[in-house]
């Protein structure tokens, strides 16, 4: 149970209270201190009754790394088994008992300074802090006596003391966990007259908006930039009536996570700016979905009014993302309303658009494919593409006589015989468990953001040694720079570097290879060179796996999953009708000048200024799509907003062309073209289940003989806000590139 449904809890316990015993039974008294001191008395004063037996807190599960190790405690008279090590809180949440808190956190650091999680200990002389004091066996906890009562409502009536009345201006009003809890455990009343103290706002960044007044000092935002950020920007300041939380100089909050204190803060002093005085949560209808701004595929809620998307939420998966998201996950939704195509185009004699019906623009596209060679034929997926639609533009193109189909940012020429020769092998989680990362090529800060934070994470636990190589970054994290470029990794395929002696003492090394390298012309070579490293430190095991590719890119593993590899790495030379499917980033220079291009997406963006014909689709959060992260983990999106003007969903766009250009497609419905793509790559079907790849890469890649280039490795993301058609359209993006610039 949430701490959001305390108060209701409260209310229904008073009512059954109410409608099973007298009236005068319900006569509130007055406690004196002894007696609340004396359990034994107070014990025997209420009768005892047989209480249903609880259910952990929100599905809580108790892992024993070592069963020897398991201690028993009792709380409220419920003996629980549970790890050497654990927590009163967590042996209360196991045993069933939500315990309020506020500056808890089971992601950060233990700071136990808002003593709301008072609970009652036998033999111990006051009620202790549950988040902060370790469960020993045989320990007797209560949680609900008179004193741990008493407790909890001083400690609100002290938090409450300097709070301003705000909630009906507030925009955490509805969900607060202050409200909750002054609710289900705090008093009628309180009894200070003074003046209420009042703090200067700070200055975040365009992100976070501040009204530090609120701030309960849970210290919470500063831990969390401290420790899962690795920014040193925000700390306490001040002592007693004057402490409060700021930078310790002016200036913005820096970290690509910097929204997440948005989730984690108690009161209303952290809020979204963006979605300021925007809705109430009430108002909202929450959509599960997947992020696509990059290839890590963050579990996301689209919380939606009407036809507008209102704001994006992280969802947990433990696996993925945790709890997080980056910035660009979080803010890039106005995007969504921005730039949007609505109607069907055709550019006419003077090279002006003319919006036409569905009927005209397929008929002038059906018209011009059947005037052109099957080898002059060439589709482009973009980033945002669903595997179904992908599947679709492959059949619509294998039937016309051509397999000239990418992925942007697959590069000409990619290698998709082997899965874990392009998936992140170790998978997301499983990072947790290296002691070695060696970097090739990737920024994951700006590239991943969520894989550098479990990098991060695995670092601050675990003292794990990271190697980069590549142009110089900021990385959050102590790590050695190797060097820039390929001559580094020679160095130590050959054993000649420092870090090898590195290398060669870990027991599960990791090595991640960024896919700008897809872009090279010498990426077999390098390839080859990474998987040389890869036996000489025996990254590749039956048992570990720790040789990755770091995709950028939502719709990179399922192109190759489904086998969009070109014929000839010049077809774009040669093409001369080209259907771009969302597809803003691909080089354009060398097209013929006569060719004919068909731009099928759901923004204004860079593809449209070449194209003859528009078509309009439908974004991620208007349809149901497919899509696999770096991972190899299939997830799903579902509707949550309804589509822009006369939109249509990819997969259906290339579905009514067949059918005009007289090669209908067998599919009709998503089920029907699932079962296309189950014959193709079935492991698009298992929805949320990661496909580990059957065969290393490393044992079964031919030989290759050309050699690496020189050139040093490129910064594969360029702008961290601007990646794609949706982040370049989102004015909060421009804001926040504005200022990275600065």
């Amino acid at each position: 149970m949430g701490l959001g449904q305390l108060a209701s809890r409260a209310l229904i316990r008073s009512t059954r209270l109410t409608t099973s015993k007298p009236s005068h039974l319900l006569r509130r008294t007055i406690v004196s201190t002894p007696d609340l001191h004396n359990a034994e008395a107070a014990a025997a004063a209420q009768p005892e009754t047989d209480l249903p037996k609880r259910n952990p807190v929100a599905g809580a599960r108790v892992h024993f790394p070592n069963p020897d190790d398991a201690i028993e405690v009792f709380v409220d008279g419920y003996p629980v088994k549970i790890p050497k090590g654990m927590t009163v809180l967590q042996a209360c949440e196991i045993a069933g008992v939500d315990i309020p808190r506020f500056c808890y956190h089971s992601r950060l650091s233990i700071a136990g300074n808002c003593r709301m999680c008072l609970v009652e200990v036998e033999k111990s002389p006051k009620p202790v802090a549950s988040c902060a004091m370790p469960a020993l066996p045989g320990m007797k906890i209560k949680t609900d006596t008179p004193l741990a009562k008493k407790a909890r409502e001083g400690v609100m009536e002290f938090l409450l003391m300097n709070h301003p009345l705000d909630c009906p201006i507030c925009d955490q009003g509805g969900e607060c966990d202050l409200q909750d809890q002054s609710m289900a455990f705090g008093s009628d009343r309180g009894r200070f007259t003074e003046t209420k103290r009042s703090v200067v706002d700070k200055n975040l960044g365009p992100l976070v908006k501040t009204v530090m007044t609120r701030c309960i000092q849970c210290t919470r935002c500063v831990r969390f930039a401290t420790e899962v950020a690795g920014v040193q920007d925000l700390g306490m300041l001040g002592r007693g009536s004057g402490e409060e939380i700021g930078t310790y100089v002016e200036r913005l909050m820096t970290s690509e996570l910097s929204g997440n204190v948005i989730d984690i803060c108690p009161v209303g002093a952290l809020t979204s700016k963006p979605f300021a005085f925007k809705a109430r949560n009430w108002e909202l209808k929450g959509t599960e979905s997947i992020d696509v701004t990059d290839a890590v595929g963050s579990n996301i809620r689209i919380d939606s009014r009407g036809p507008e998307v209102m704001r994006i939420v992280p969802r947990l998966n433990e696996d993925i993302n945790e709890e997080w998201i980056s910035d660009k996950t979080r803010f890039f939704y106005d995007g969504l309303k921005r730039q949007r195509l609505n109607d069907p185009m055709i550019r006419g004699a003077d090279g002006r658009f003319k919006a036409v019906s569905w009927r005209d623009a397929l008929a002038v596209v059906a018209e011009v494919v059947h005037q052109v060679k099957p080898e002059e034929i060439v589709g482009v997926a973009g980033k945002l593409s669903d595997a179904e639609s992908m599947m679709a533009l492959k059949d619509f193109l294998n039937t016309m006589g051509s397999n000239n189909i990418w992925c942007e940012g697959n590069g000409p020429n990619p290698n998709a015989d082997l899965r874990s020769g392009y998936i992140m092998n170790t998978s997301i989680s499983g990072l947790e468990k290296a002691d070695v990362f060696l970097l090739v090529g990737t920024q994951p800060r700006v590239e991943a953001a969520m894989v550098n934070a479990r990098i991060r994470k695995t670092v601050r636990a675990t003292n794990a040694k990271v190697g980069y190589v590549g142009p110089s970054a900021d990385l959050n994290y102590d790590h050695e720079h190797l060097g820039t470029g390929p001559e580094t990794l020679s160095e130590l395929a050959e054993g000649r570097h420092p870090f090898n002696s590195v290398l060669s003492n870990a027991k599960n090394p990791v090595i991640i290879v960024g896919a700008g390298i897809f872009e090279r012309k010498d990426k077999d070579a390098i390839f080859s060179v990474i998987e040389t490293i890869s036996k000489n430190i025996n990254a590749v095991r039956p048992d570990w796996n720790g040789l990755n590719t770091l995709l950028l890119n939502a719709a990179q593993a399922a192109a190759l999953d489904l086998g969009l590899i070109p014929e000839s790495d010049k077809s774009i030379e040669s093409a001369k009708f080209l259907y771009l499917m969302g597809a803003d980033d691909v080089n354009l220079e060398k097209l013929p000048d006569d060719a004919f291009v068909v731009y099928q997406g759901h923004h204004g963006d860079r593809g449209v200024y070449r194209a003859n014909v528009i078509l309009p689709s439908s974004a991620f959060s208007e349809k149901e799509g497919t899509y696999v992260n770096t991972e190899g983990c299939a997830q799903t999106t579902v509707p949550a907003v309804p589509t822009v003007g006369d939109a249509r969903d990819d997969w259906k766009i290339i579905r009514a062309l067949s059918e005009v250009a007289g090669v209908r497609l067998p599919y009709d419905t998503v089920g029907a073209i699932r079962s296309r793509m189950s014959t193709v790559a079935p492991n698009l079907l298992n929805a949320d289940e990661r496909e580990v790849a059957a065969f290393s890469s490393s044992f079964l890649r031919p030989e290759v003989k050309e050699k690496m280039d020189k050139t040093p490795f490129g910064i594969a993301v360029e702008n961290f806000y601007m990646t794609d058609a949706i982040t370049r359209a989102s004015k909060i993006m421009a804001q926040c590139s504005a200022l990275l610039k600065k």
